[in-house]
């Protein structure tokens, strides 16, 4: 994970915290029943951020360690999971844990994957992988085939900053999920997910994009002018519909 992709996220927290979606249960129902992810069985969460992916295992009876580089992004999940005492974190990256070899049972990167170092992250997480030991690599999939989200993402593409060099999809196309997973190869399954904005929610999701011009960035009004036009134009009842398809590739990524 290189440096400048740990800190992308340090003046976005809250955005994060108040608009960032979940996960489907039947992601979490797949891991154990159809790839025996098991209660009481470590996983260790590399990019944990405020802990969207940490809380389900955690309330599943899982011990989770979330590894995160960034700090503001640490210590918020940090607080929000602060009444599991089967969680702690420890500031890491995908390419260096700090943790022990042979210290966990699963490691899971949601929303996360895109940002590593392939190679390197592949070998630390097979040393800190238990003989059996899965990957599971998880992303909100958002949508484009909807009026709204194809305005959406009409919008994200005139204002982004970078969107198309680090948006999540193009792992799914570049072979970078293939060279992580080689040789043994991987399981692909998809669940739906959705989330009902109002204009203020939906302000809060499109700011917790990292390649979108922050709140006091000068190109930000004119973004969200144009947000409140699509806003606008696609609302029924004053709420417009964020639909995802959940993705989970999973794997052995043993020696």
């Amino acid at each position: 994970m290189n440096a400048d992709a740990t800190q992308r996220f340090s003046n976005r927290v809250e955005e994060y915290i108040r608009s960032r979606p979940g996960y489907p249960p039947e992601l979490f129902d797949c891991l154990r029943d159809e790839f025996g992810l098991r209660t009481g069985q470590v996983v260790v969460d590399i990019g944990s951020g405020t802990g969207l992916s940490a809380e389900p295992l955690l309330r599943r009876g899982n011990v989770v360690i979330g590894v995160e580089p960034n700090a503001e992004m640490r210590a918020a999940g940090d607080r929000l999971l602060a009444a599991y005492p089967n969680f702690r974190s420890v500031n890491g990256t995908a390419e260096s844990t700090t943790l022990d070899a042979c210290s966990a049972d699963w490691v899971v990167a949601a929303q996360a994957f895109h940002w590593f170092d392939v190679d390197r992250a592949r070998d630390e997480l097979r040393r800190i992988l238990r003989p059996g030991g899965r990957v599971a690599l998880v992303w909100n999939n958002r949508r484009e085939d909807t009026p709204f989200l194809a305005d959406y993402e009409r919008l994200l593409h005139r204002h982004a900053v970078d969107y198309g060099a680090v948006k999540h999809q193009n792992v799914e196309g570049d072979g970078r999920i293939e060279r992580f997973f080689a040789p043994g190869g991987f399981v692909r399954r998809c669940f739906a997910n959705a989330q009902r904005f109002d204009f203020e929610g939906l302000r809060g999701r499109t700011l917790s994009a990292s390649y979108m011009p922050p709140a006091d960035d000068p190109h930000a009004p004119a973004m969200l002018a144009e947000l409140r036009e699509v806003f606008e134009r696609h609302a029924r009842g004053g709420w417009v519909e964020m639909e995802y398809e959940t993705r989970v590739y999973v794997g052995d990524i043993g020696a």
